[in-house]
């Protein structure tokens, strides 16, 4: 079975025949470095949903690099770009520290963005790595919801809380936060509603929701992780935006990245936003879902036919070859 660098490849195609193809083109399009190379540059990296302020920033240190290393070629500032791009998505350990940790992870994003489905995922690579984890179903308004979760919480071998369609949301964390307490549980997963229609409802119920926690699990560290589909591009930093003015986002789970040629909104989103990726999406299978970091995703990214993915398992510790996460213990 491929591993995640040879899936995340994959996954990456439709991206890189959008970004890469392009950026390659202007390379190879152009003798030497002037205005029309870097406005070239600038205008596949928008269209690649990279968008405006990353591009920017981008093609700024690119143009710094070309002076200081007096290049004046096209091809001899390929990998000077490559790591401008790179910089543009950076992740510390700190901004994982919640996953070594009593944590309450709260899962938020509209409906159809596969926000139950990362629920589940993690629950099952959590349980994996030996952590005690429940999962709470406090979106009570879609339909199918709960037991959508409920199925995911079986097939992960974890506990969940969860009651009928329609009731109240804080009821359900109210009875899982004292679950996650008497069970000595290492990571309450709540499910959220994914509705913005009227922001002032769902913020007061996070608020409520946020009180609950605090007062029943104040130990617990605390990690608001949204969850973006990949194949909507800059909408789905609309939509980041919107779920930011009711609850503080801590983190961002982008998914659905094999299905599309927008890709970019990956190195966009930190520069936009200031939140850092944390996960990543390439497919349905629990192994499919990663967590993010930004060496691996340039260089598959920028990967040729030669980047075999056994060549990048084999410099892996034997020890690690079959972890799909490498978090802290």
């Amino acid at each position: 079975m491929a591993g995640f660098f040879g899936r995340l490849k994959a996954g990456l195609s439709k991206t890189r025949d959008n970004i890469v193809g392009g950026i390659e083109s202007v390379f190879s399009g152009h003798d030497r470095i002037d205005d029309d190379f870097y406005e070239e540059l600038e205008e596949i990296l928008i269209m690649g949903d990279v968008g405006v302020h990353a591009t920017e920033d981008i093609l700024d240190k690119l143009r710094e690099d070309v002076r200081t290393n007096h290049i004046k070629v096209p091809g001899e500032c390929r990998q000077f770009l490559i790591d401008g791009i790179k910089e543009q998505m950076q992740v510390s350990r700190e901004d994982y520290e919640f996953l070594s940790k009593p944590s309450v992870v709260m899962v938020i994003g509209v409906n159809g963005v596969g926000k139950t489905t990362t629920i589940g995922k993690l629950a099952a690579i959590y349980r994996k790595r030996g952590k005690k984890v429940l999962i709470a179903a406090a979106d009570t308004f879609r339909a199918a919801a709960t037991e959508q979760l409920e199925e995911w919480a079986k097939r992960a071998g974890v506990d969940i809380i969860s009651a009928g369609e329609g009731a109240d949301p804080s009821s359900v964390l109210f009875d899982a936060t004292n679950a996650a307490r008497s069970r000595g549980a290492d990571v309450l997963l709540c499910d959220t509603a994914g509705r913005l229609h009227n922001k002032k409802n769902l913020m007061n119920e996070l608020e409520k929701m946020n009180r609950i926690i605090d007062r029943n699990l104040p130990d617990y560290k605390r990690e608001n992780l949204i969850v973006l589909d990949g194949t909507t591009g800059q909408n789905a930093l609309v939509q980041a935006r919107e779920f930011a003015e009711v609850a503080p986002l801590s983190g961002i789970v982008i998914t659905k990245m094999d299905g599309t040629a927008k890709g970019g909104i990956a190195i966009a989103i930190q520069s936009e936003l200031g939140i850092p990726v944390k996960f990543i999406g390439v497919g349905e299978k629990i192994e499919d879902l990663q967590e993010f970091d930004p060496d691996t995703f340039v260089k598959a990214l920028f990967a040729t036919g030669d980047d075999s993915d056994e060549e990048i398992e084999d410099t892996e510790p034997e020890s690690e070859k079959d972890d799909y996460f490498r978090w802290p213990d």
